[in-house]
């Protein structure tokens, strides 16, 4: 083999030698009972075709490669945006390392998580041993101001009773009768990540406010819930820049801005910063509470509503009007006005827009993701007058879809837009080799039909597993707006280079 101890290779350069190709050739003759090249050919070119594009839009038993993970992820997710808390999920050990997995792989930052270890016997007789034995665990051995326990499909589908467990945790003395324990179902087979996100979100607000006695008592303070984000670290530091400027006063529920971007000192910082305890009871005497991203508070915003509190939601504010409508709105709330430094960041990123648009105008552009993503996302592109030709997002519904088509009727550049709730990756596949874009807006499982089809890739939302560091930048907001514009334009020029780099016509020094 062409590795040895004097010649040590990446596994890129490695698999490429002879001999690799040589045992790779054989083990698919002898053991992969292959096709010849041609009918793999053939096969591959028909998968493109509109015949087959038919068959697999009409496919309904079957989702290959969906645009979403499963809510445990999006519970865990949420839990961890709150000041010493603990997600522990009532489960197997597979699934918590996956989901510690996915949000360390995209953050590249430890997940902290424990579970309760379930296995067979726990399926056949039921997880209350491994749950009383758990908990007990997780509050000796970490030390946590707080666990949230959300559940996976093994516990769900037997019908394990969170809340019980935890009233008999308590009884039996597993946990104080005053230790915060709040919960979540959250099975995997139905809705997504956010839907976690959001059910997880509620857990933790009603067991810091269902045992206040006092009616509330609303002051001048908003809360903010940023909801499920891979962009988490730079949207939420970005949202606390523009709301101090504005001289706000406000509460982040559920801020990962910390646990997840911990610095390289000597230090394991097992819970850094989030919302505290304190903060959290306090956010039930707000004036207001604005979501970030509708469809991952739909449940939640029914808390602060309940008690008197104003609430209002968006589509993850991205680019100039969507940052308006925000701004507008948090200003009208709170009786603060914008301040002059972020009408000066507005107007230059209308300026870099303007500056730019020659080489986005026109530009066709497909989008994937969550539902509130996809939408600012979309409404963002046709400022720039950029046409998106598909907008899909796997966990989104009808109600959506009406939303999109919406935003896109009032814009010349979203006429001939197509909408795709509830359908997946395989889907976007078809669509693409039928009805192509010149780019591909999503996340790094959007790489295998930048591969198939030659559609470059540009990676703007969870999860991003092949890039580095992403999320330490913001995308909100008027500065996080100039980011996104930025990542485009160097997606076209990079193209526009790649294109022209052969004959070295138009291969400018100057774009």
């Amino acid at each position: 083999m062409p590795q040895t101890t004097d010649r040590e290779c990446d596994h890129a350069t490695l698999f490429r030698d002879p001999d690799y190709q040589q045992m790779f050739e054989a083990k698919r003759n002898a053991f992969e009972c292959p096709h010849s090249q041609e009918r793999v050919q053939e096969i591959s070119d028909w998968t493109k075709s509109w015949d087959y594009r038919e068959k697999n839009l009409a496919r309904t038993a079957l989702v290959v490669n969906p645009a979403k993970a499963c809510q445990p992820l999006g519970a865990v997710f949420a839990a961890a945006g709150f000041d010493g808390c603990l997600p522990l999920v009532h489960g197997s050990q597979g699934c918590v390392a996956y989901f510690r997995s996915h949000l360390a792989r995209h953050f590249k930052e430890p997940s902290s998580a424990v579970s309760t270890s379930m296995t067979e016997d726990a399926a056949v007789f039921g997880g209350h041993n491994n749950f009383l034995d758990g908990i007990q665990n997780a509050r000796e051995l970490y030390s946590p101001k707080m666990i949230a326990v959300s559940t996976t499909c093994m516990a769900e589908v037997i019908g394990d009773d969170l809340n019980s467990y935890i009233q008999t945790a308590r009884s039996k003395g597993a946990v104080p009768e005053d230790f915060p324990v709040p919960y979540a179902h959250t099975p995997s087979f139905y809705g997504s990540h956010v839907t976690g996100y959001d059910v997880m979100l509620k857990g933790v607000l009603e067991e810091a406010w269902d045992g206040i006695e006092d009616a509330p008592s609303p002051g001048s303070a908003i809360n903010l819930i940023p909801g499920f984000d891979g962009y988490a670290v730079g949207n939420n530091r970005e949202l606390r820049r523009m709301l101090d400027l504005m001289g706000v006063s406000y509460t982040l529920l559920g801020d990962v801005s910390e646990v997840f971007d911990t610095p390289t000192d000597g230090e394991f910082r097992m819970y850094a910063g989030g919302t505290t305890l304190e903060e959290v009871r306090q956010a039930r005497d707000a004036k207001a509470t604005l979501s970030l991203q509708q469809w991952c508070t739909e449940k939640t915003l029914a808390l602060p509503k309940g008690v008197g509190q104003e609430t209002r939601s968006f589509h993850y504010p991205m680019g100039v009007s969507a940052t308006d409508a925000f701004l507008m709105a948090v200003s009208e709330i709170t009786g603060q006005p914008i301040p002059e430094a972020l009408e000066l960041e507005r107007g230059r990123l209308v300026d870099a827009m303007t500056d730019s648009q020659h080489w986005l105008h026109g530009k066709r552009m497909a989008v994937y993701g969550d539902p509130d993503f996809v939408y600012g996302m979309t409404r963002f592109l046709l400022e720039l007058g950029i046409e998106p030709v598909h907008c899909l997002s796997t966990n989104a519904n009808k109600k959506w879809a009406k939303e999109m088509r919406a935003l896109l009727a009032g814009s010349s550049f979203g006429q001939a837009t197509q909408v795709w709730a509830g359908r997946d990756l395989w889907h976007l596949r078809s669509l693409l080799a039928t009805e192509p874009a010149d780019f591909l807006i999503g996340n790094s499982h959007g790489k295998s039909i930048q591969q198939d089809l030659g559609i470059p890739l540009i990676r703007l939302t969870f999860p991003i597993f092949d890039r580095h560091h992403h999320h330490r930048f913001p995308t909100l907001g008027y500065q996080g707006g100039l980011r996104v514009l930025v990542t485009l334009l160097d997606a076209v020029l990079d193209e526009v280079d790649r294109k022209t780099a052969d004959n070295s016509i138009s291969y400018d020094l100057t774009r």
